[in-house]
């Protein structure tokens, strides 16, 4: 395993997408006044919000643009939780400021996590961009837009507690046409002391549920098989329906969802382990087309350690949660996030996230060291003072063992039959489809005469393994 397959914060990073540019409709016929450039860094928050901002600007008549040197509006959707992350868009900025001076009438834009904490230094100080437009402010984006043309530098970045983007159907990122992400929440209300989230996303809010259905419908309809329901801490979701005085809990929704269809296939992510209940694994357990897959993120092993964190539980509760989700559901596949060297962490405190990570068989995990992020509670009360050879030597270890688990995890699964989706070809043979079973385990298995295509289930009997991948056969 890379030690750049990192996660923060309960954000999957997903490494080949940071940087991505939006993709245009294929054979667009629309003539636009404009274009427009988009690219994405973070978390797939980040990514399902470009989706989102492309739909505000295609409403208001422009076009995307893969190419950089046609585009008037170049935005770039941000990310805080990493130091890299912040680096690498500052970088990209200095890049854009070069291309206006090719082009003095293009406008260059900074749209969410960064927006906030770096609107003074990004506007006024290093003259790097033209509009700062924090995460809750999209829709205002057609008038900034036209602030920023008349040479007035423009900003929004106030958060908001009621703006869930509930009526705009996003735009969907080129993506493989079988899986898409629904956005449910927006926020989080966890004052987990590492994480920059709060103060960047502001209070959680829920979605209106039946607009959800109705996205999730409208995917199914349009022949997409997997849907994913995304928020910063999804099992939080909590829905007052104020005309029908009507709640909707997260594992009520998650019902909704899969009885669309017995052939869509739901996920979530990310869950905190405070709020994961026996109702939503019951949920899980009585429909198929709910994936048997829950990330669970732990960031240590050590009660102390947790208890400087804020994540609310102790090391004996976690390991007790575990437990429970493999008493109601013992096929489930779980992952989870992991910080190594968190301020004043102890060897032995060390060797106590190692050894929760054997109890819990993690099938895979995404992990880090710690790394101060300015504005979080940790930056404030804490001193980051566990030395950065010791936080690499702690986090080498910790993906040793991942490694080893992942391995041994799939390898238990050699012999067994599952149910996958097939996503598509395989990157590495074009014989091969590539998919995904309950578990969320990527599975590539030879085409043979059967035909099948993108968007099919079929079962696979797994006959060997990598650290990553089962390679399997179709079950005749």
């Amino acid at each position: 395993m890379n030690m750049m397959d990192l996660m923060t914060d309960n954000k999957v990073h997903d490494e080949s997408r940071q940087g991505e540019a939006y993709a245009p409709f294929a054979n667009d016929p629309n003539q636009y006044k404009k274009k427009f450039y988009i690219e994405s860094y973070g978390c797939q928050m980040n990514f399902s919000d470009s989706e989102i901002v492309a739909s505000i600007l295609n409403s208001a008549g422009y076009g995307a643009t893969r190419d950089t040197e046609e585009a008037d509006l170049v935005l770039l959707n941000t990310c805080s939780i990493r130091e890299k992350a912040e680096q690498t868009i500052r970088k990209r900025l200095t890049e854009f400021r070069k291309a206006k001076m090719r082009r003095p009438g293009m406008l260059v834009g900074v749209l969410g996590c960064m927006a906030e904490r770096l609107k003074a230094n990004l506007l006024e100080e290093e003259k790097l961009v033209d509009m700062v437009v924090g995460p809750d402010a999209y829709r205002t984006l057609p008038g900034l837009i036209e602030e920023a043309e008349g040479g007035q530098k423009s900003v929004n970045v106030l958060l908001s507690r009621d703006e869930t983007y509930a009526d705009i159907s996003p735009v969907r990122l080129e993506s493989n046409g079988m899986s898409a992400f629904i956005s449910i929440m927006r926020g989080c209300n966890n004052m987990c002391s590492f994480c920059v989230v709060p103060f960047t996303r502001g209070r959680e809010r829920s979605r209106d549920a039946k607009s959800i259905i109705a996205e999730a419908q409208d995917l199914f309809d349009r022949g997409f098989r997997e849907v994913t329901l995304l928020g910063q801490n999804v099992d939080s979701y909590y829905f007052v329906d104020e005309k029908s005085n009507e709640t909707v809990s997260f594992a009520m929704l998650m019902e909704r969802v899969a009885l669309i269809s017995p052939d869509l296939r739901v996920r979530f992510s990310t869950s905190h382990p405070k709020d994961i209940t026996d109702e939503v694994l019951y949920t899980m357990a009585k429909y198929e087309n709910i994936c048997k897959y829950i990330h669970l993120p732990v960031q240590s092993g050590n009660t102390r350690v947790l208890q400087l964190m804020n994540r609310t539980y102790t090391r004996e509760w976690y390991m007790k949660k575990v437990d429970r989700i493999k008493e109601i559901l013992p096929d489930c596949g779980i992952s989870s996030d992991i910080i190594a060297g968190f301020c004043s962490e102890t060897e032995e405190e060390h060797q106590d996230t190692l050894s929760i990570m054997d109890y819990s068989q993690y099938d895979y995990s995404y992990m880090f060291f710690y790394s101060e992020r300015p504005g979080t509670l940790a930056a404030r009360r804490y001193k980051d003072d566990v030395p950065e050879e010791v936080k690499k030597r702690r986090l080498q270890e910790i993906v040793d063992k991942q490694y080893h688990l992942s391995l041994e995890s799939n390898k238990r699964d050699v012999g067994k039959t599952y149910k996958v989706l097939i996503e598509g070809e395989s990157k590495k043979d074009e014989n091969a489809w590539m998919g995904r079973n309950s578990q969320n385990k990527v599975i590539v298995f030879a085409k043979e005469q059967y035909n099948l295509k993108k968007g099919d289930y079929v079962y696979v009997t797994v006959t060997d393994c990598t650290k990553g991948t089962l390679l399997g056969v179709i079950e005749k």
